[in-house]
């Protein structure tokens, strides 16, 4: 299978741009020949690598490939889920329009597309933005010696993280497991990412399809399921909305980034993963313009929560990198010993959020209809669903792969194995979250309740979070009926954390 197919050394020693790297391209190549530019999760103009240094060369061919649905099992298994598939969508709809209308659209394997269209278009070079899942990887790595054996240039460049995963190691070169001393020992020392660059000027390859070329409707990554609707509604998915979006978080929420950020009720967070996910931005402009607020009066230390939470999809990416099954193997293997229970009708209740547990349902409504959740309420939702259901991170991670518009498999996959306690860096397995003192204390007023769950809206606070300990009176006047307006609990908390504790302490028998 390609998943373990894994082949380092094609992309471990990069090409750094230079200005001899630019000006070289200028004297050895005319300007009337064109290259392609592959883009991928890299859907922007401005502080795109692979865009800007193949506008130095010649005329641009933008391209799109959608490879999933092939005969590669291994490929489909981690294909786009449905929410991913709505931002996808929108995203080549927006950076089409940006691109003149010359994005080209394609369907299959790349490799086959791109030589077909280097030899339709005389095309001497390709270029692109690396991607680093175990799929991509091997993908892009055999792509780039058929292509150079053909006497192709090929480019790649970093442009999705701020370090890539070999740059940030300890001494004797191996990952940090510990994500602390990543980002303080590792992110913190290390040379700054370079300053991002500008929107280059395209001289685009116009007026001309090409075989096998077809339309974004016909890439048909919109779900039947009109669920989509609503997605698509909540979000302005475009380059310049992520930016408007990093601007307002600098200018207004930034500096109660650290206090705020853990109240879901509350607009404190960035909101920027799904557009840093797909690339409407970088990682390095959003690094370099919370930066420039370090040494402003007042914001002296203000950037640094964020700039840990930016590190953290880096340090997700430090561990699938060179352990490509940790999306579908547990790291800690004494997990594999877990009693984990397959009961399909409480996982159902999870997905629909209809578990009883009024912060937890909210969330999963949240995810249902804005393909987002706050990741407060993600860690929730998490813990209730491998430790007090003791359901396999499997099913959690399968499902958050499909609804969320920010799906990533290495802070997806991380995320899960930290939650269940069985990651590199974990959650220990006695640390069992409780939905209820946990919604007591980061939505107290029940406004984040209130908003995804309006059947409870009516309810006094002092029993949003814990209905089934209202009076019957309270219960009628807020008309709430429990077990038909809104369910019971399915579980009980207690109970359930003890025996979690006691199937989780077994393991430590486990070698």
């Amino acid at each position: 299978m390609a998943l373990n197919i894994f082949v380092h050394s094609a992309i471990s020693n990069p090409i750094r741009p230079t200005s001899d790297f630019v000006t070289w391209y200028k004297k050895g190549n005319s300007l009337s020949t064109p290259v392609i530019v592959w883009l991928r999760h890299d859907l922007r103009l401005r502080d795109n690598p692979a865009l800007f240094y193949a506008a130095q060369q010649g005329p641009v061919i933008p391209v799109f490939i959608d490879d999933t649905g092939g005969s590669d099992t291994a490929a489909d298994e981690w294909s786009p889920g449905a929410a991913s598939r709505c931002w996808l969508h929108h995203s080549l709809d927006s950076v089409n329009q940006q691109l003149e209308g010359c994005l080209k659209l394609f369907r299959g394997d790349p490799l086959k597309i791109l030589s077909q269209l280097i030899e339709e278009t005389g095309a001497d070079a390709v270029f692109w933005n690396r991607c680093y899942t175990p799929q991509a990887v091997s993908r892009d790595s055999q792509i780039k010696r058929e292509l150079k054996s053909a006497g192709i240039n090929v480019h790649s460049y970093n442009g999705s993280l701020l370090w890539e995963p070999w740059e940030i190691s300890k001494g004797d070169g191996t990952p940090y497991k510990v994500f602390t001393p990543f980002f303080r020992n590792g992110c913190l020392s290390a040379p700054p990412p370079d300053e991002p660059l500008p929107r280059p000027g395209l001289q685009l390859v116009t007026g001309k399809d090409y075989a096998n070329q077809i339309s974004l409707k016909q890439l048909q990554l919109l779900p039947d399921h009109p669920w989509y609707k609503r997605i698509s509604e909540h979000w302005e998915i475009s380059e310049d909305a992520a930016w408007k979006r990093l601007q307002q978080f600098i200018s207004e929420r930034l500096q109660n980034y650290q206090k705020g950020r853990d109240f879901p009720s509350l607009e404190a967070t960035s909101t920027l993963s799904p557009y840093l996910q797909w690339g409407q931005i970088s990682p390095a402009r959003s690094d370099y313009s919370t930066r420039e607020q370090r040494t402003a009066p007042g914001h002296e230390t203000a950037p640094t929560p964020f700039l840990r939470d930016l590190g953290g999809r880096g340090f997700s990416y430090s561990h699938l990198y060179p352990t490509p099954v940790m999306a579908v193997e547990t790291r800690n293997h004494r997990f594999n010993h877990s009693p984990w229970r397959n009961v399909p009708d409480r996982c159902r209740d999870w997905q629909h959020g209809r578990t009883g547990f009024p912060v937890i349902d909210a969330g999963m409504r949240e995810l249902w209809q804005t393909g987002y959740m706050h990741n407060r309420v993600r860690m929730l939702a998490g813990s209730f669903l491998v430790k007090n259901q003791l359901q396999h991170w499997h099913h959690g991670a399968r499902w958050f792969w499909d609804t969320l518009v920010d799906a990533d498999l290495a802070s997806n996959s991380a995320s899960w194995q930290w939650v269940a306690g069985c990651g590199t860096d974990a959650a220990p397995y006695f640390r069992i979250f409780n939905p209820v003192t946990q919604g007591q204390k980061f939505d107290p007023d029940g406004t984040y309740v209130r908003r995804y769950l309006p059947e409870l809206a009516r309810l006094p606070s002092r029993y949003i979070h814990t209905p089934w300990e209202a009076p019957e009176s309270v219960l009628s006047e807020a008309g709430v009926i429990l077990g038909q307006t809104y369910p019971h609990p399915v579980l009980d908390l207690k109970e359930t954390r003890r025996e979690a504790l006691d199937a989780f302490g077994q393991l430590k028998e486990h070698s």
